[in-house]
């Protein structure tokens, strides 16, 4: 299944409800073991929390073996590449390792406790 995210989100994907919108459309099809394609043409600014929420929390019931396989990426210009290379790499290490997910857990609600 492809998703135009210019259609589904705007130019700009930066917001984490943003993300969510293209995570619950593709989440199903993947744990159904369905191939999705995200097709960035027309997307100008990208953020992390978009990413975060759209693609990096797939690696909580997803193999990243698998997540390989079947999300395909494309017309991603080269910063947002770049911001989702690096929320992989974060949650690859977030969903695999306990002691890290709790330390990460721990300041963010140190951090929130501080607004």
């Amino acid at each position: 299944m492809r998703h135009e995210i210019l259609n589904l989100v705007g130019k700009n994907c930066i917001t984490p409800g943003d993300g969510q919108k293209v995570y619950e459309l593709v989440h199903p099809e993947l744990l159904a073991d369905r191939p999705v394609e995200l097709d960035f043409a027309g997307v100008k600014i990208f953020a992390s929390p978009f990413f975060n929420f759209a693609i990096g929390q797939l690696l909580r019931d997803i193999e990243p073996e698998n997540l390989n396989r079947l999300l395909k990426v494309s017309n991603l210009n080269q910063v947002g590449k770049q911001i989702l290379k690096l929320v992989i790499e974060n949650s690859k290490r977030y969903y695999s390792d306990p002691d890290y997910r709790s330390r990460v857990d721990q300041v963010i609600s140190e951090q929130a406790n501080t607004f």
